[in-house]
């Protein structure tokens, strides 16, 4: 069986057109489309002007043992989400000084302040997770970046992207020495369509629909589009789109706590939306959030799960003993605290000092969500310098976490019809969905994976930002 470099070695140029000419048509023929920043367009009307969406030309090779790793920590990530999000106190309290500087913060945790005033139960809790990792090349190790709890993108288009590799390399194996069998399967959109229309079911409201949350202009409706075509052709469940100000609009709340959308009843609230400063332009966004928050539809996330994912959690829940707050199990605290990397709020002296003197080994993050939110390098020095000298309460919206270095390999990024080869890195995401009513777990899985890759001298790893593509992964 050949080895990883096989991945990344290089294509002779007449082979390398063919397969250029042959993924371009693959993705035209199957959807691995995004919407043309170029052309203006509504979050609700498909529109014109589509592209492919940017992909890798052939999967990165990843190892079998960090990949299983990976996969069996899904599940323990989706208990933990949910045991944390009913922890109200905990979850203001952690956030209680990034509130008084943050104010996009400050709304979510108004929101779910007010839940826990009127003691708003969430019987049936959703839950539709990514985990994102990189693969520290010096150390061997599997770390975790972020934990995705709203708008879990590219289920639908990462899907594509694995069978567009195994049409490639079942079609140009032999000359490419690869084996379409060591990519693996990728169910992510067929399962979150499957957790989507559970929930749904048990809502148990056979004349309701599931509505997506979606931005006012959005260029990656496509791979939203997948998730509620499969909703409709397998399971029967009809979703609508609608953005936060037309929820304001049509939306009303009865007094049995269902949910009104322009006339229509919603069983499951499924954001798309809702997770930047951006997606709240006007006090009709928050009023929209507030209304679905105080229904009985199904939220994925609610508020609860939303402040999970944020970036100071993730820090709290690093510290020593805060695990064993929500889960029992040995094993499982310590497979989490085994992928944990370092960090550190900017409370901790030792830290803010380490990352001024060697800016290069730290990420300085804001409580942000998608790409080109981070900050490096110098510029971390320049940030903590400014911030120590302002005496300012700033600091609390901010997070420091250890530089992750995975090995740079090789590829062939294609973007906009045209591939060039760069060295580049990857950032695996495994997919997860959780799905309680009560006390019975319906649902708890890993459903798939989104593998992101970048040329080795970008910092930022967002695909719908601009600054990675879609790959898959060569098990090695």
């Amino acid at each position: 069986m050949p080895g990883p470099l096989s991945v990344s070695r290089n294509v002779p140029a007449d082979l390398l057109e063919k397969l250029v000419y042959d993924a371009l048509v693959w993705c035209s023929l199957h959807g691995l489309v995004v919407g043309d920043k170029g052309v203006q367009r509504s979050g609700t009307d498909p529109g014109i002007g589509l592209v492919h969406a940017p992909f890798t030309l052939l999967p990165m090779p990843f190892p079998k043992g960090h990949w299983r790793q990976a996969c069996e920590l899904a599940p323990i990530f989706n208990e933990l989400v949910d045991r944390v999000s009913l922890d109200g106190n905990f979850l203001q309290d952690s956030l209680s000084r990034t509130k008084e500087v943050d104010a996009f913060t400050s709304g979510l945790l108004d929101i779910h302040s007010k839940m826990l005033e009127i003691n708003k139960r969430e019987d049936i809790r959703l839950g539709l997770h990514r985990s994102d990792y990189m693969l520290d090349a010096e150390a061997n190790l599997l770390f975790q970046i972020e934990l995705n709890t709203i708008s879990s993108s590219f289920p639908g288009l990462s899907c594509l992207v694995t069978e567009l590799h195994r049409n490639l390399i079942n079609h140009y194996g032999k000359d490419l020495e690869l084996d379409s069998r060591r990519v693996p399967g990728n169910t992510a959109i067929s399962r979150y369509a499957e957790a989507l229309a559970k929930a749904w079911n048990e809502y148990n409201n056979s004349s309701a629909v599931v509505m997506v949350v979606v931005q006012t202009e959005e260029h990656n409706m496509y791979d939203q589009h997948w998730l509620c075509t499969l909703l409709r052709e397998i399971h029967g469940v009809v979703s609508v789109r609608k953005t936060l100000a037309e929820i304001d609009a049509e939306g009303r709340v009865l007094p049995d706590g269902t949910l009104l959308v322009g006339g229509q009843t919603v069983a499951v609230v499924y954001f798309r939306a809702g997770y930047s400063p951006n997606d709240y332009p006007s006090e009709s966004e928050w009023r929209a959030r507030l209304l679905m928050e105080q229904s009985s539809a199904i939220k994925c996330p609610s508020i609860s799960y939303h402040l999970v994912g944020t970036k100071k959690i993730q820090q709290e829940l690093a510290k020593p003993n805060v695990l064993e707050r929500f889960l029992e199990n040995e094993d499982d605290i310590a497979k989490l605290r085994k992928c944990f990397a370092g960090l550190w709020s900017l409370e901790n002296a030792e830290a803010v000092k380490s990352a001024i003197e060697r800016p290069e080994f730290f990420v300085l993050k804001p409580q942000r969500e998608g790409g080109g939110n981070n900050i490096y390098g110098d510029n971390i020095r320049e940030t903590l310098i400014r911030l120590q000298q302002e005496g300012s309460e700033q600091a609390a919206a901010y997070i420091l976490m250890q530089r992750i270095f995975p090995k740079a390999s090789l590829a062939y990024l294609v973007r906009k019809g045209i591939c060039h080869q760069d060295h580049a890195i990857s950032e695996l995401g495994i997919y997860g969905a959780y799905l309680r009513n009560k006390d019975k777990v319906i649902m708890n899985d890993q459903c798939g994976y989104l593998m992101r890759t970048k040329v080795s001298s970008s910092n930022e790893g967002g695909v719908a930002s601009g600054f990675a593509v879609l790959d898959s992964i060569y098990l090695t």
